[in-house]
């Protein structure tokens, strides 16, 4: 008996496209694709998201947007403003020197935490990159390849010190700056700099220097923060 093939149903009009630009479906992790282009102002600050839209736009209920966006607003990712409903947050002056001050600890005491919890050769690896290949990268101009390798030392550092509460803080802190971070690598000096202060905390990690490693990713941060006062007109 022959098998019978069963005719796709055709779609009478195209779907349309969530915020951002790329078409969404139901298999997507709708709270983490929010997240992402928020984070990288593919959804820029001042955005309205409504609810029937996205709804329609992801192909869920509108219960699942409800959720999403408290999930956001409790992130700090989204702020809701009477007569407006759902706006993306933007961040002022004030708003985010105050977190550079809050990153600078919670960096520092991620970088102890790892530098104590994995053997010290774990970071050989991450040296090589950063003493080589990465000092390629920004000789070649390469920022994006450059960010790539930030960002991979960045997600080992978090995995090292291995706690859950400081994992998801730094990952809010990273979705409200990953924009201006990438703005300030492309401040005069500001990427040598960097790369530079990185090599010291990676060698003082290699070292099992606990107490130093901190000590230098704090200063890191301090040294991305005078820059941001410095330049402020021309990245915010």
């Amino acid at each position: 008996m022959p098998t019978k093939i069963l005719a796709m149903p055709r779609r009478t009009k195209p779907p349309k496209r969530a915020p951002g630009g790329a078409r969404a479906g139901r298999g997507l992790d709708l709270l983490q694709t929010l997240r992402t282009r928020i984070a990288t102002q593919e959804i820029p600050p001042g955005a309205k998201l409504r609810e029937h839209e996205l709804a329609e736009a992801f192909g869920v209920p509108r219960a699942r947007i409800r959720q999403a966006l408290f999930a956001l607003e409790q992130r700090g990712l989204v702020e809701r403003i009477p007569n407006r409903g759902a706006v993306v947050t933007r961040l002022d002056l004030a708003q985010i020197f105050r977190i550079y001050d809050v990153r600078e600890v919670l960096e520092g005491l991620c970088v102890r935490l790892a530098t104590q919890n994995v053997p010290n050769e774990s970071w050989q690896d991450l040296l090589e990159k950063f003493q080589g290949p990465m000092q390629e990268m920004l000789q070649q101009g390469d920022l994006d390849a450059y960010t790539a390798g930030y960002d991979a030392f960045r997600r080992r550092i978090i995995e090292a010190a291995a706690n859950p509460l400081l994992t998801e803080m730094l990952d809010s802190i990273y979705e409200k700056t990953q924009v201006l971070i990438r703005r300030i690598l492309i401040l005069p000096g500001r990427a040598s700099v960097g790369l530079r202060e990185h090599i010291a905390v990676l060698e003082a990690m290699r070292r099992g220097d606990a107490g130093e490693a901190e000590r230098l990713r704090r200063a890191n941060l301090r040294s991305a923060r005078e820059y941001l006062e410095r330049y402020q007109k021309y990245v915010l």
